[in-house]
C-alpha cells in the first residue's frame, strides 16, 4: 500500500490507500459506486489477480482517498511521528500453535459465503459476547458476524482488516471494540489507533455505518489502567466526528459503583464481562443498531441504484 502515491502540494495533505478484494460474484460493487458513495475518492483502477493460497480470481480495487491531517489525526502523532498503535501488525506465534492465524483464516473463509448486516470486530470483549444468550437473542438475528480475538490490540485488528477480513462482505453496520490490550501505548496513541481503524472501515466500506464502543473500566478498585481507558474515551468522544458519521457508545459509568468498585457480578475477573455485564451493554447497543439498520428514504433509493 502506498506505492506510486500522487503528489499533492501543502503540508497538511496526505493520501491513504485501501485495498479491497472483491469477488467477481459481486460485480455490482465497482469503482462507479465507490465514487458515488465517497466523494473523496479521486481515482480508482481495477485489475485482476489470483490469490496464491486459494487461486480464487479476484478483482482488486485500489481506492485513493485524499484527506487532510485534521480529518485523520490518528496516523501521525505530534511532530510527524508515526503512531505505533496505528501500525498494522499480526500477533507473533510465541506459543507455537498458530491459533491466532487460524482464527484469522477462519474469518476470511467466512467472508466468502456470509452476507452480514452487522460486523463485530475487536478483542476478547467481542469474542466472548457470542458465548452468552444476549448474542443469540439480540445480535444473531441481525445477521451478525463476530470477528473478535482475545488479546488483540488496535495494531492486530488493523492488520486483520487489511488482510482479508473485509473481502466480499458489505455489512450495513460495523461495530469496533478494541484498545484495552494496548499496554505498550499511551491513551493518545490508543485513541489514534481506534480512529485509524474507523477511518479504514469508512474508506473501504463507504455505505457501512460505524459504531465505536468505549473502553470499559478494569480492576476491582481505581487504578492507572482505568484512568487510561477513561482518557481514551474522552479523546474518542472529541475526535470521532472528524472521521464522519460515527456513533460512539460509552457504557463505562454503568459498571463503577459509588465507592469506585467494580463487582464480580458484572466482571468475573474485573475485566471480562459476565452474562449480567453483557446484558448491560447489549440493550442500548441493540437499540442503536436497530436505528442504524433502518434505512432512510435516501439510503433506500441509493441501494436501488
Amino acid at each position: 500500500m502506498g506505492r506510486n502515491q500522487p503528489q499533492r502540494s501543502g503540508p497538511t495533505s496526505q493520501w491513504i490507500y485501501c485495498l479491497l478484494a472483491i469477488s467477481r460474484r459481486s460485480p455490482s460493487f465497482d469503482s462507479r459506486i465507490t465514487k458515488e458513495e465517497n466523494p473523496s475518492v479521486r481515482n480508482s483502477n481495477i485489475r485482476s489477480t489470483t490469490t496464491p493460497a486459494s487461486s480464487i480470481r479476484l478483482t482488486l480495487v485500489h481506492c485513493a482517498v485524499y484527506v487532510t491531517e485534521s480529518s485523520l489525526p490518528s496516523s501521525r502523532m505530534s511532530g510527524e511521528e508515526q503512531n505505533p498503535a496505528a501500525v498494522p501488525v499480526p500477533v507473533q506465534d510465541v506459543q507455537g500453535d498458530g491459533r491466532w492465524m487460524s482464527q484469522h483464516n477462519r474469518f476470511v473463509m467466512e467472508c466468502k459465503d456470509a452476507e452480514p448486516d452487522v460486523l463485530f470486530i475487536g478483542d476478547s470483549m467481542v469474542q466472548l459476547m457470542q458465548q452468552y444468550e444476549v448474542w443469540r437473542e439480540l445480535f444473531s438475528p441481525l445477521h451478525a458476524l463476530n470477528f473478535g480475538i482475545g488479546g488483540d490490540t488496535t495494531c492486530n485488528v488493523l492488520w486483520r482488516l487489511q488482510n482479508g477480513e473485509l473481502d466480499n462482505i458489505r455489512p450495513r453496520v460495523s461495530v469496533v471494540w478494541v484498545g484495552t490490550n494496548n499496554h505498550e501505548h499511551n491513551a493518545e496513541q490508543v485513541a489514534g489507533g481506534i480512529l485509524t481503524i474507523t477511518q479504514y472501515l469508512r474508506s473501504c466500506l463507504p455505505r457501512s455505518k460505524v459504531v465505536v464502543l468505549g473502553l470499559l473500566p478494569r480492576g476491582e478498585q481505581p487504578n492507572p489502567l482505568r484512568e487510561k481507558n477513561a482518557m481514551v474515551n474522552r479523546l474518542l468522544r472529541s475526535t470521532l466526528d472528524r472521521v464522519g458519521p460515527v456513533q460512539f457508545l460509552d457504557m463505562s459509568d454503568a459498571f463503577v459503583h459509588s465507592d469506585g468498585a467494580i463487582t464480580a457480578r458484572d466482571m468475573f475477573d474485573y475485566l471480562h464481562l459476565t452474562a449480567s455485564g453483557y446484558s448491560t451493554i447489549a440493550t442500548p447497543l441493540h437499540e442503536l443498531l436497530m436505528q442504524l439498520l433502518e434505512e432512510t428514504p435516501q439510503e433506500r433509493r441509493a441501494s436501488l441504484v
